[in-house]
């Protein structure tokens, strides 16, 4: 599955907790800077660069609503990671499956061989 770089941009900027609870928090509907920052124990300015980071990345959008600036998650922006992640989910799930019906193979030749030489050959024993 070929990534733009953008993907990148993504995983960088969802790679901070501070700023994947951000996400999360406007997974839930917009919200002012001041109602981002209330649960945080770190300043404005520092929650204003976390939030160019994520719009930088797409991720959210800021816009003017007479004096209030709210941010809106872009959930769009997040369906490239999503398709990677149930990707590679996919072609490991699709790993495991060869890999288990492998495991049972060696498990009926085992079993095969271990019935064989306990009965020698098919005739038991008296």
């Amino acid at each position: 599955m070929p990534l733009s770089p953008s993907i990148d941009v993504t995983f960088a900027a969802l790679g901070d907790p501070t700023r994947r609870a951000i996400v999360e928090r406007l997974a839930s509907g917009d919200a002012t800077v001041l109602e981002l920052a209330a649960p945080f124990d770190i300043s404005l300015p520092a929650i204003s660069r976390h939030l160019k980071v994520l719009e930088q990345a797409g991720i959210i959008t800021r816009g003017r609503d007479a004096q209030r600036r709210p941010c809106r998650l872009r959930p769009e922006a997040l369906q490239q990671v999503t398709a990677w992640a149930e990707h590679t989910k996919r072609a490991w799930e699709e790993r495991f499956e060869r890999l288990d019906e492998y495991l049972r193979e060696l498990q009926a030749e085992e079993k095969n061989k271990t019935g064989k030489d306990k009965d020698h050959g098919g005739r038991k024993k008296r």
